[in-house]
């Protein structure tokens, strides 16, 4: 097993300053501009509301609570005239709130559908070689975690700080039209609450980047653990995965104490400012009312607008956890999204040929999964339109990444393919894909009907499709299901045998109809019986096509009009069965591993 725990996604993280990063995420709100254009306004009036009140509060202080001169009725007639506008404005913060609550939902919601689908349409898109080199977990994560985390931002925080600016501007104004004076002896704390928000800044970017890595390791390992527990268990190391996991898991114990530390300092620190604020308030504000060049009111107001001066810079750990986690969420989106499609696709593909004959054509192909680590090498074939060729020779001589260039998963290093004497590369990979049936090893199913298994979201009527089910062997299955053709298969569905697979996939084959076949046989863990049915299946599904076989059977290796034995990546004998084994070379060899010696039927297929 490996130990490095796989790739670290935490390790580098989208800084909130990246102007690139912000650019394209408002660039997916563009299409939603009047909500995001509707929530800006509604903040405004939020932010006009909230900033109302304490004024109005002080004004009641001052006109009628301290008002020595007016009478008791006087005094409550004006509290009751204040006390409608303060209600009224309580109500319409209230509402404005509601409302922007729910645009930015229904916003977000509309973004993160259109980003989610985007990602996953040019997933798609991506050539075979991009999904060998990176864990499907962790693309998942893409489409599902660093999605949603974008979401949470879309929608608690970006308008909340745009509402949290517009607050802290208007809160300044509103101190200097009140009382100049005490305005500037507050905002002596200022440079110091600056400082101390740099400070945490900084430690809550390194915290949390440690946790991310920490906790992408702990995923790593939990990953490769579970996916090899037979192996763990087998060669009894578990106690050895437990000491490792036990350290990894005190790692990721200790930063997130660290985190915590961070946020138990910046807290308090801000609590002591608000109180240091406060303080100034009551003694230099107490010394102007002495002195009569402040009111009671005023100083009420200064004590409430202190108040939700403080409230967001409390709230800004959370604020910035969120953030920081979107943007980083939002450059591995990105970078993603970035990542180009391997395959080059012509930009005006050649139109198929109106009949076609199935030719095949491999021209001094040299290629390799990776660059100086070649799989085959000036490797060369002619392949007759109707022509049966099996494949055969040891494990990692370059048979299956034959199938994968005829497929086009992969483009040659050097040389070219041809389909009917078109380069692979000038044809539309889509259409090339309708005309080459492949059955492999390994059958994926839809949980879905039966016939939708077969068809494929092709159309198609009963007639035809009972005589695919005839040729495929298939009848014998379907007549012992509960609701035939209709019955659910695969997730949440009736299991069906390896056997079953295969007689379902060269239906599915006969349903395309394609030109060339390509079959990857699976005999392993399959009943006598139901080989029959198999063989009988290939014997239909090869009839009147261009046919290349990787075989793994004596039997549909006999078949073959030509075997091609292959050796590290290049043809090193091809022939009849029959000339082959005059010839005791590396065939004879294989067939002689593959029918003696006393190896399994498991090990005869893997030498095959």
């Amino acid at each position: 097993m490996r130990y490095d725990y796989g790739y670290f996604e935490g390790d580098r993280l989208g800084k909130m300053g990246d102007f690139r990063l912000w650019r394209r995420i408002i660039g997916y709100t563009r299409p939603y501009s009047q909500g995001v254009a509707g929530a800006v306004l509604l903040s405004l009036v939020i932010t006009g509301a909230s900033l109302t009140l304490p004024y109005l509060v002080s004004i009641g202080v001052d006109r009628y609570i301290t008002k020595g001169s007016l009478d008791l009725a006087a005094r409550l007639s004006g509290l009751v005239d204040l006390a409608l506008p303060f209600a009224g404005l309580v109500f319409l913060d209230f509402l404005a709130n509601f409302f922007q609550v729910t645009i930015l939902e229904w916003t977000g919601q509309h973004v993160m559908h259109r980003m989610r689908q985007d990602l996953f349409v040019h997933l798609m898109g991506l050539e075979l070689a991009f999904f060998n080199r990176y864990p499907i977990g962790r693309l998942v994560t893409r489409l599902t975690n660093d999605i949603q985390n974008m979401h949470e931002m879309f929608t608690s925080v970006i308008v909340t700080l745009f509402n949290d600016m517009i607050r802290l501007v208007g809160i300044m104004i509103m101190l200097f039209l009140m009382n100049w004076r005490l305005a500037l002896v507050l905002f002596f704390i200022v440079p110091v609450m600056f400082l101390v928000t740099l400070w945490f800044s900084k430690m809550a970017r390194d915290a949390f980047r440690a946790i991310r890595s920490e906790l992408a390791r702990i995923n790593g390992f939990l990953q490769e653990s579970l996916a090899g527990m037979a192996v763990i268990q087998l060669f009894l190391r578990e106690e050895d995965t437990r000491a490792r996991f036990a350290a990894i898991n005190q790692t990721y114990y200790e930063k997130t104490l660290f985190q915590i530390n961070v946020f138990g300092i910046f807290v308090p620190l801000i609590e002591v400012l608000s109180a240091l604020g406060t303080g100034i308030i009551i003694s230099y504000g107490g010394w102007e009312i002495m002195e009569q060049q402040m009111t009671i009111g005023v100083l009420v107001a200064f004590l409430s607008y202190m108040r939700l001066f403080f409230q967001p810079l409390r709230e800004l750990s959370q604020k910035y956890s969120i953030v920081q986690s979107a943007m980083a969420s939002a450059e591995r989106i990105f970078q993603l999204l970035d990542t180009p499609a391997g395959l080059r696709i012509a930009e005006v593909p050649k139109l198929p040929v109106s009949t076609l004959e199935g030719k095949i054509e491999f021209s001094d192909i040299t290629f390799g999964y990776e660059a100086d680590q070649p799989v085959l090498h000036d490797f060369s074939l002619r392949v007759r339109p109707g022509e049966t060729i099996a494949i055969v020779g040891a494990t990692g001589s370059g048979k299956t990444t034959i199938i994968s260039l005829l497929e086009r998963f992969y483009d040659p290093d050097q040389g070219v393919i041809r389909f009917d004497g078109v380069d692979l590369r000038e044809l539309d990979p889509q259409w090339l894909r309708t005309q080459i049936g492949l059955v492999m090893q390994e059958v994926f199913l839809v949980p879905a009907s039966v016939r939708e298994n077969i068809l494929l979201d092709q159309e198609m009527d009963d007639e035809a499709l009972q005589r695919i089910i005839a040729d495929s062997q298939l009848m014998e299955l379907i007549g012992q299901l509960p609701l035939g053709l209709a019955t659910r298969i695969g997730e949440g569905g009736i299991e069906l045998s390896a056997g079953q697979r295969q007689l379902l996939a060269f239906a599915r084959v006969l349903a395309r109809d394609p030109r060339v076949l390509i079959l990857d046989e699976a005999s392993a863990n399959i009943d006598s019986e139901t080989e029959v049915l198999i063989e009988r299946a290939i014997e239909v599904t090869l009839a009147r096509r261009t046919s290349i076989v990787i075989a793994h059977r004596l039997s549909t290796i006999r078949r073959a009009d030509r075997i091609i034995v292959m050796d590290q990546g290049r043809i090193v004998e091809q022939g009849t069965h029959d000339a082959l084994m005059a010839a005791r070379g590396v065939y004879h060899h294989l067939q002689t591993l593959q029918n003696g010696n006393g190896l399994s039927r498991t090990a005869r297929q893997a030498v095959a």
